[in-house]
């Protein structure tokens, strides 16, 4: 999003489809019951072009620490360890995850994020109209809309119906409660994913 809107606001480019997308059933291992039963399989499409009005891209907040990596990762597939049948028949391909670390972390630095997008830009006591939130699971949402004491109706959810389709959540969030939103409605982003990385970003509601 922070790409495509810098394009936008260049000048250089118009319209701009930004697609998220994952297929996580390729790369889950079914009888490991700390990955399978949280991934699925999702697609989502979102349009940018310029805004008509003051409204739009606001702000962003990124950050990462590859120190951690190891708790959330895909060991082979890279140039560390190509790929060969050995890695086929270990599973390298699979996806593993430290459930106790990435939860403590995608916790404490969603909600890190989200307060610093929210204190710079006035965001604060109930100026938020919605969070949107990747959803990793929903002891990780509830727990960061916590963090932020943020009511349960600016929370947005739909891990019920998708699971954890990685880079397809926020689309799919924008898809589903789009009728939900109002010219001028503040937004706030937050994300963690593997590596690991993390961020949140500001959009005011443009239409």
């Amino acid at each position: 999003m922070s790409t495509a809107a810098s394009y936008i606001s260049s000048g250089r480019y118009k319209k701009i489809l930004l697609i998220g997308a994952d297929k996580m059933s390729s790369i889950v291992d079914y009888t490991d019951r700390t990955t399978c039963i949280i991934f699925g399989d999702g697609g989502g499409a979102v349009l940018f072009e310029p805004s008509t009005n003051e409204f739009g891209w606001e702000d962003e907040y990124f950050r990462s620490n590859g120190s951690e990596r190891m708790a959330l990762r895909i060991l082979s597939g890279g140039s560390l360890h190509p790929t060969t049948q050995e890695t086929f028949d270990q599973g390298w391909h699979n996806i593993h995850q430290e459930g106790k670390v990435v939860f403590k972390y995608a916790v404490s630095e969603m909600a890190n994020v989200a307060e610093k997008i929210m204190k710079r830009n006035d965001l604060e006591d109930g100026k938020i109209d919605y969070l949107i939130p990747h959803q990793a699971n929903k002891r990780i949402i509830d727990a960061t809309a916590n963090c932020l004491d943020l009511s349960e109706d600016k929370v947005l959810m739909n891990i019920d119906r998708y699971g954890n389709t990685t880079a397809a959540t926020l689309p799919l969030l924008l898809y589903d409660y789009e009728s939900k939103f109002k010219k001028g409605d503040k937004l706030v982003f937050a994300a963690f994913g593997g590596g690991f990385t993390w961020g949140a970003a500001h959009l005011t509601w443009a239409y």
